[in-house]
């Protein structure tokens, strides 16, 4: 399966889709991108009820599939270069999310069952 980014899709509905996709994964989208490997400033967060078009600073009729093959740096390197918008991946751990910055080169997949297997050791 894979989650298509565009223009008139709401942030809550990519939000939702990804979850569906990937239970131990959450993203979250930023007015301002951030470097590969580093975080995202939490003052910065995107209202989930505003669509991609809107929130949007680089314009065009762009278009990102995610899918669990691609990287979290591909997928938040991507929104920023051809959107203009910062996403951060934020794995869960037991009951606390960690932002994904120092493994941002392991695929979603990978991401999401390792956020499985801490959150079953967790509890």
């Amino acid at each position: 399966m894979e989650i298509s980014i565009k223009n008139e899709k709401k942030i809550a509905e990519i939000q939702k889709e990804f979850n569906d996709l990937f239970p131990y994964l959450k993203l979250e989208f930023f007015s301002k991108p951030h470097r590969s490997g580093g975080h995202s400033n939490l003052k910065f967060i995107l209202n989930n009820s505003k669509t991609i078009g809107e929130c949007r600073t680089i314009q065009g009729n762009d278009e990102i599939l995610i899918s669990p093959s691609m990287t979290v740096n591909e997928l938040e390197q991507g929104l920023g270069i051809k959107f203009g918008i910062g996403v951060q991946v934020f794995r869960q751990s037991g009951k606390v999310w960690l932002e994904t910055t120092f493994t941002d080169g392991w695929t979603l997949e990978v991401q999401n069952s390792q956020g499985e297997d801490l959150s079953k050791v967790a509890v």
